[in-house]
């Protein structure tokens, strides 16, 4: 038996940027969905996509097939596009010699594609991907929930 198979969805929202901070992901295993989300006081919206990511990674407890789908193209593209690869070659550093923005986030997404065989999807969004949306949702809530 191979290793399970989860998708995750995840969004990032901002309001202002920087400003108060929400994320949302949902898990699914099967027929299983978790909806998880949580705040920042003070954030970004890059911050906020990548630590929607990674919380739903902490749920985790087994070595998974992992699919992500995200509408941030600052998440997707730096594994698409090679540059957490070219990051880590250079030490954390941008091509310009400057450190990499947010690397602590990055330094623990990193460490999960080591643990779990995982692909990284683009989807549009605010369009009609009803999971992303919720995402969405989820985000927006955590922001107004504590504002």
């Amino acid at each position: 038996m191979g290793n399970k198979h989860i998708i995750i969805y995840t969004d990032g929202a901002c309001s202002g940027n920087p400003g108060p901070g929400g994320w949302g992901s949902i898990l699914m295993f099967g027929e299983h969905k978790k909806e998880i989300s949580g705040f920042q006081e003070h954030t970004t919206n890059n911050v906020m996509e990548l630590t929607a990511v990674i919380e739903a990674l902490k749920l985790l407890k087994e070595p998974c097939e992992v699919e992500i789908y995200s509408d941030s193209a600052y998440v997707v593209n730096a594994f698409l596009q090679g540059w957490v690869a070219n990051w880590l070659k250079r030490n954390w550093k941008t091509a310009d010699g400057s450190p990499v923005k947010n690397q602590e986030l990055w330094k623990e997404l990193y460490e999960f594609t080591t643990i779990h065989q995982m692909t990284f999807h683009k989807v549009k969004g605010h369009a009609d991907n009803q999971w992303n949306n919720r995402c969405d949702e989820l985000a927006r809530n955590a922001i107004l929930k504590n504002s």
